[in-house]
């Protein structure tokens, strides 16, 4: 019998899935997060290393073959690392390295044209149509991109109350929220906590929640974060469907990722703009874990060899 793995590696959360030939699920673990850029090669090894054990536990069996999606890992340098990763871990198996946006496109609309919009940690638009080719936007990271994140609906929650503290922005119910998050009574003393603390993207991408909150409780300018967040990522979503030319038929659209599930604001509205501005789109939250496609993709590949979208150039 055929046993595949497939792996998710994400900012905050690893999660892997052993399947049989019939894509049923046998076990799942999982595990921190297996960012190379923010956790480092070693420590993304021990992540993956420790999840793959976890799942495969005492069974007695070794898969066929590993799909593991990860960001950044279409970038040769990346790829190069993951790959000397995954070829020390072992396994003897047929090993497959993909962006974690296609393995949840996958999840989400099989091998359909689609669109998957992911907003975590980080954010990236993903697209395939049916000629096989696949196109991008977003995905640069915290420092140059990543709208629409909880990275960066954090660090504007962040500015907006330091802005109010400096008399030089509105008036925010986001300044007492964050401040209870924080601990601290006063905005002064964030900034121990934000620089001493030597927070990382996930501890700052945990503000989506407050965002979120004061949002719901009528306040502004938590409101206008999520508003321009929405628009980012739709903005993204519509470039991707043009240089895809996905807008003529019907197709489905994923969200996927953290701030869809704990900002239910930013998933209405992200939907109803994508749908707005691509008529044949039809976009709705991910239920199953993303993983589950890279089981798809893996089984794939140990029947032969999957097929992986190219990016197009223009």
């Amino acid at each position: 019998m055929i046993h595949v793995l497939g792996i998710d590696a994400g900012g905050t959360k690893t999660v892997c899935q052993l399947a049989n030939e019939r894509g049923e699920m046998l076990a799942e673990a999982r595990g921190g997060g297996a960012n190379l850029q923010a956790d480092g090669e070693l420590a993304v090894e021990k992540t993956l290393h420790r999840v793959m054990d976890d799942t495969l536990g005492a069974r007695g069996v070794m898969p066929s073959a590993i799909c593991l999606g990860m960001a950044g890992v279409d970038r040769e340098d990346d790829s190069r690392v993951v790959r000397g990763i995954m070829s020390r871990i072992g396994f003897n198996a047929r090993v497959l390295v993909v962006n974690d946006a296609l393995i949840a496109l996958e999840a989400g609309v099989g091998d359909a044209p689609g669109l998957v919009i992911i907003a975590g940690t980080g954010s990236i638009v993903y697209g395939r149509n049916a000629r096989g080719e696949a196109a991008r936007a977003g995905g640069w990271g915290y420092v140059l991109g990543d709208e629409g994140s909880g990275y960066w609906m954090g660090r504007l929650a962040l500015r907006a109350v330091v802005h109010e503290a400096d008399q030089r922005g509105r008036a925010t119910d986001l300044t007492p929220r964050v401040l209870a998050h924080f601990g601290v009574t006063r905005p002064q003393d964030l900034v121990h906590q934000i620089y001493g603390m030597g927070l990382r993207p996930p501890a700052i991408a945990a503000l989506a929640a407050v965002v979120q909150a004061a949002s719901a409780g009528g306040d502004p300018v938590a409101r206008d974060i999520i508003d321009k967040g929405a628009h980012a990522l739709a903005s993204a979503a519509a470039s991707v469907a043009g240089r895809l030319s996905l807008g003529a038929g019907p197709f489905g659209i994923v969200l996927s990722g953290g701030i869809f599930r704990g900002v239910p604001t930013m998933a209405d509205e992200v939907a109803a703009r994508v749908e707005a501005a691509l008529p044949g789109a039809r976009a709705r939250r991910l239920e199953v874990e993303p993983a589950a496609g890279a089981v798809r993709l893996a089984l794939a590949e140990a029947a032969g060899g999957a097929r992986l979208p190219t990016y197009i150039t223009v």
